[in-house]
């Protein structure tokens, strides 16, 4: 008898399988997409796009087809001992496990940036834990009237009590008092209700509980609301900048009086990222929508819209300067292009018009350099790269450029940046006016240059100070007698204007017509 008691009672252990999506290998766009059930087999696809979209139809015709979740499985994340479930400990608290209750759900548990998702039976206290988890199923409540029924049949089963009670063999007399059976309970008079008591609505913003204790409560209440705003805007379908200011400033408030009343230092560090935050996503709002920063200035709507796509260009800039392997200002012009073209991984495709484009008296002799050097690799000859036409493009690599398990490469953008600073760089170098003027090399070197160096209203230098003379001269491969010449002839094609060259510095602005191939210090 206790031995199938046990195996009644025995719980089976929640289900989880993982779907992943994996790349195949460093400088190739195909992925794997895997499943941690056996019997399903890798597929290599194309593109991460579409392997993210196979991945999650994968993972649906499993939920489609898979059982609903049992009400009475172990919980797959208390069985794994799941530490990630901590509840955060207040000044006086030590940290709880979060412990496991409701019903049984099926949770789908995936990372941010989309590269796995993993579906668990768990209890659903432990799938709100997860801030990414999403119920794709719920379990049935257990039956509870199946056992008073049965009560009550049980009970109707029984033969009628009779008026007389037992008789005792120690009883002189037969006669005894009569008992009173109770009435059955469906006859009795209901109960008044309970009154229900209301749990107070407990909030959850940036990977923080909300303390029900914590006073003020307009503090509780704004802080709960602003996390339920939060959530709400990474549902959306398309992004607005505006808004996403306006809640990181409110953030910013709520933490600052959250650290006010708890005297946490981590509160007043996370009010402080808001504030950032809330600033740089409103400038990024209005360089987007073309507006000035100070919202009564010329609106300039530029090639590249966003801080970080300045940061990058001036990083190309910068690693150019450093690692350039041949003098002259043809050659490093020549090297910022092909650096560009093969930024992410060290390999790019190129045509004989993108060297004809640029002002090179001689092209095939300075690739011929550089692939003599060993910083250039071509499949073909070089005369087959001058000759190749766009729908044959040549295959070049920068052996330097290409990334490795121990060396990720010197940028950190990701595979839709590099087309946007390669197009960019194009744009200021083949600019009409410079084109018209047949600008030199190292004229075309000092208006990458100067597009760089400059404050958001157009002023060279950061809050218009000016550039050095010899960092200008160094970058074009010129010497600074030469570097004044340059300045003339941008001040001519209409680049620059107000110019003034001291000793040591230039200062000047560019002019409205080259603003949009602006990159602003910020």
């Amino acid at each position: 008898m206790g031995v199938e008691a046990h195996a009644t009672n025995e719980r089976a252990t929640g289900r989880t399988w993982t779907v992943r999506l994996d790349p195949v290998g460093r400088g190739r766009a195909d992925v794997r997409v895997s499943c941690s059930r056996p019997a399903c087999a890798a597929q290599v696809l194309p593109s991460a796009a579409v392997g993210r979209t196979a991945a999650v139809e994968h993972l649906k015709a499993h939920l489609r087809a898979g059982p609903a979740p049992r009400p009475s499985a172990y919980c797959a994340c208390r069985a794994e001992e799941c530490h990630t479930h901590i509840r955060p400990a207040g000044p006086r608290e030590r940290p709880a496990p979060w412990r496991c209750g409701g019903a049984v759900v099926l949770a789908v548990v995936t990372d941010r940036e989309g590269r796995w998702w993993r579906v668990m039976e768990c209890c659903s206290r432990c799938a709100a834990a997860h801030p990414t988890a999403k119920i794709a199923a719920t379990a049935p409540a257990p039956d509870r009237t199946a056992p008073a029924d049965a009560f009550r049949a049980a009970a109707a089963a029984v033969p009628t009590v009779p008026a007389a009670g037992p008789h005792f063999s120690h009883t002189a007399s037969g006669a005894a008092a009569p008992h009173e059976v109770p009435a059955p309970r469906s006859e009795r008079p209901p109960r008044p209700p309970r009154p229900t008591r209301q749990r107070a609505r407990r909030g959850r913003i940036a990977q923080r509980f909300v303390p029900h204790e914590l006073r003020p409560v307009a503090l509780r209440d704004e802080l709960t609301e602003l996390g339920e705003l939060f959530r709400a805007y990474q549902q959306r379908a398309e992004p607005d900048l505006a808004m996403l200011a306006d809640l990181h400033a409110r953030k910013a408030k709520a933490f600052r009086d959250w650290a006010e009343v708890t005297a946490d230092t981590g509160l007043r560090l996370d009010a402080e990222r808001a504030e950032q935050a809330a600033a740089t996503a409103r400038l990024q709002h209005l360089h987007r929508s073309g507006q000035a920063p100070e919202g009564d200035g010329p609106a300039v709507t530029r090639l590249l819209t966003a801080s970080a796509q300045w940061n990058h260009a001036r990083a190309v800039l910068t690693h150019v300067a450093d690692h350039s392997p041949l003098p002259g200002p043809e050659a490093r012009l020549l090297v910022v292009m092909l650096t560009l073209r093969t930024a992410q991984s060290g390999v790019g495709n190129l045509v004989g018009q993108d060297l004809k484009g640029l002002p090179l008296p001689d092209p095939e002799h300075l690739v011929g350099q550089l692939v003599e050097c060993g910083w250039l690799d071509i499949a073909g000859t070089v005369d087959e790269l001058i000759a190749s036409r766009p729908e044959n493009p040549t295959r070049i690599g920068v052996p330097s450029l290409t990334p490795d398990e121990s060396d990720p490469g010197p940028f950190t953008f990701g595979r839709k940046m590099r087309p946007k600073l390669s197009g960019w760089a194009q744009r200021v170098v083949g600019e009409k006016k410079l084109r018209k003027a047949k600008t030199s090399a190292d004229a075309r070197l000092l208006a990458l240059a100067l597009a760089t160096g400059v404050s958001l209203d157009g002023q060279l230098g950061p809050e218009g100070e000016g550039l050095p003379l010899e960092a200008l001269a160094s970058w074009c491969a010129v010497t600074p007698a030469e570097l004044l010449e340059l300045v003339d002839r941008l001040t001519a094609t209409d680049w620059l204007t107000e110019v003034a060259v001291t000793d040591t510095v230039l200062t000047g602005r560019l002019t409205e017509r080259v603003l949009p191939l602006s990159c602003p210090l910020t």
